[in-house]
């Protein structure tokens, strides 16, 4: 029998998705080391202001949160901070943010994470029709409804897009 990807959406972020009766498109591509969100936006052919990165960051006391943000665009950590009621927020080791979400990083999904941590969101991700959002594993993105994350996460609206330098 042949093994293709026709497994590739069996992580806790779709068990979730599906748990939750989430309606969601399955989109596979040739992961990049350090390519991000930028390089599978390019290889699937979509907007990266509509991927969708998932960010492990923490406080000054470091208290884990995950930051949702376009793809095309970086957190202003002071911006974060003061929203969040935080002295201030940075982005964990990359060791770190795999221990609090459970995923290895570059296939970080906010659904499913090891430890329950607030989720913030751009809010403008909500004002898409869809997103492309990591599906828990390094090279799948899962296209859903960004009220999902509000609906499932909890996910609180920040303003903290910074443009990322060209």
């Amino acid at each position: 029998m042949r093994r293709d990807k026709a497994h590739v959406s069996e992580t806790p972020a779709t068990a979730v998705l599906k748990a939750a009766g989430v309606a969601f498109t399955e989109h596979p591509y040739e992961y990049l080391e350090h390519g991000g969100a930028q390089h599978s936006a390019q290889v699937l052919g979509l907007d990266p202001f509509a991927v969708v990165k998932t960010l492990v960051m923490q406080d000054q006391d470091a208290k884990p949160l995950v930051v949702l943000m376009h793809g095309n665009r970086s957190v202003s950590t002071k911006n974060l901070a003061r929203q969040i009621g935080a002295k201030s927020a940075e982005p964990c080791r990359p060791e770190v943010a795999q221990r609090h979400s459970g995923y290895q990083v570059g296939g970080t999904s906010p659904f499913g994470t090891r430890r329950a941590m607030p989720v913030y969101i751009e809010a403008t991700i909500l004002a898409l029709p869809r997103i492309a959002i990591n599906g828990g594993r390094r090279g799948y993105l899962v296209g859903i409804d960004p009220q999902a994350c509000v609906t499932l996460l909890g996910a609180t609206p920040v303003q903290c897009a910074l443009a990322m330098d060209p």
